[in-house]
């Protein structure tokens, strides 16, 4: 593959693929719990069920798109389809639900449903696109001498999808219906129109051939014991990546809503874009750390700012300090996730990327998914509430779910304790 249209489709099926999740992880919360008046509990029911979603579609189609050889058509249509399933968000409206299902006494209610099972529809479409193939492509097309390059743009993308949407957003009413209908129509036409361009730009990786072995034998194959066994670095990279998501998603999902609820951050957009820059810089040029100096000495920093970033957050409510505290947040977040993302796929078997995603998912969606909203559901179980215009009342996020979200991290010192050991008892037999 020519460097330049390989970078062309990395950079473009990343942003493209981000900006999607991130309307899905930082804005659905703030669109069921403006529209529907979604509770904590039906937020992590959301953000549980879209795991749930999300890792059975990636273990599914990555190892079918393994079987097969290929991944360009399976990334172009399912960008297509994930397109067309965002623009069904435009119709979830409280007043076209009450309309459409009168007999039902709380449209309210039935709104928080429909929003539940329609993201695990778009889920479908945006793992198959994107972490099965996506994702599967990318490691097949680099090696060991641009991984963490390649690793850096990527993981540097979330950032930069963040200050695109909060940036293609600032005109928007997160109370109004008929904004959330323009937004919706807006990111899902955009996300079809990239799937239709993949039909050009994207070409097969090299060396890249059906699988002999059948379905089924690909589908288990890494779950397999003697894989464990002959794979052990990938597999503690995926434990600890997996302890690191549990983390991140203590909090991410009231992220939005702490800023605007709690801090009353009603500028909140151009509060955060200075500190989305920075840390999309920071990780672009950390990235190219781990090329030289491994895993694990560019995994440690990347902890340490992560935790500076939850410490400052959970202690002051000073908007100054909030942009600090924001900053380094989302430097050690995106930084780890371009470390976790570099070894993963530097530990990941030659030609079997496919059958790995859907365990990749499950350390960074599956796990995270289901333990970390459940966290913080119940950190909030006690959270201030405040009474809506309608009688209802909504709850308002608090700092503690920074408290909660550093001491998720603790387990992973011991599994780099671990890996440590084992690679000084290595150097000594050696």
């Amino acid at each position: 593959m020519k460097r330049r249209r390989f970078w062309s489709v990395l950079i473009l099926f990343s942003l493209i693929g981000q900006i999607a999740w991130v309307v899905e992880n930082m804005y659905f919360n703030v669109f069921i719990y403006h529209m529907f008046n979604a509770s904590p509990r039906e937020i992590s029911l959301m953000v549980e069920a879209s795991a749930v979603a999300a890792t059975l579609t990636t273990i599914f189609v990555g190892a079918l798109s393994d079987r097969l050889g290929k991944r360009k058509a399976f990334i172009a249509f399912g960008y297509i389809l994930w397109g067309v399933s965002i623009l069904a968000f435009a119709f979830l409206r409280a007043d076209w639900i009450g309309a459409a299902f009168p007999a039902v006494a709380n449209a309210a209610a039935l709104g928080c449903t429909l929003v539940i099972i329609f993201d695990c529809i778009m889920t479908f479409f945006g793992s198959t696109a994107n972490d099965a193939c996506f994702n599967a492509w990318l490691t097949d097309s680099t090696d060991d001498s641009n991984r963490g390059k390649a690793e850096g743009v990527n993981a540097m993308m979330p950032l930069l999808a963040i200050l695109v949407v909060f940036g293609g957003t600032m005109w928007a009413d997160t109370s109004n219906a008929s904004h959330w209908t323009i937004l919706f129509l807006i990111i899902g036409g955009v996300v079809l129109l990239c799937g239709i361009l993949g039909l050009v730009l994207i070409e097969e990786p090299k060396g890249l051939l059906k699988q002999a072995a059948g379905y089924r034998e690909t589908l288990l194959y890494g779950f397999r014991p003697s894989v464990v066994r002959a794979n052990a670095p990938l597999y503690r990279a995926l434990l600890a990546f997996t302890v690191f998501g549990i983390s991140i998603q203590i909090f991410m999902p009231y992220l939005i809503l702490y800023y605007t609820e709690a801090l009353l951050l009603s500028n909140y957009v151009l509060i955060m874009a200075p500190a989305i820059v920075l840390a999309a810089v920071a990780t672009a040029l950390y990235g190219r750390l781990f090329d030289r100096f491994g895993y694990r000495k560019t995994l440690i920093p990347a902890l340490i700012v992560l935790l500076l970033g939850y410490a400052v957050l959970f202690l002051f409510r000073n908007t100054a300090l909030v942009f600090v505290g924001s900053l380094l947040m989302m430097c050690g977040y995106l930084c780890g996730m371009a470390v976790f993302g570099a070894r993963i796929r530097e530990t990941t078997p030659v030609g079997m990327a496919g059958r790995f995603q859907g365990l990749r998912i499950v350390a960074q969606v599956l796990i995270p998914g289901v333990i970390g909203p459940a966290i913080g559901s119940l950190v909030l179980r006690g959270a201030q509430t405040v009474q809506n215009g309608d009688g209802t009342t909504s709850f308002i996020p608090n700092q503690n779910i920074f408290l909660w979200a550093g001491i998720a991290l603790v387990p992973i010192a011991a599994l780099l304790l671990i890996e440590s050991l084992r690679t000084e008892r290595k150097a000594d037999r050696a």
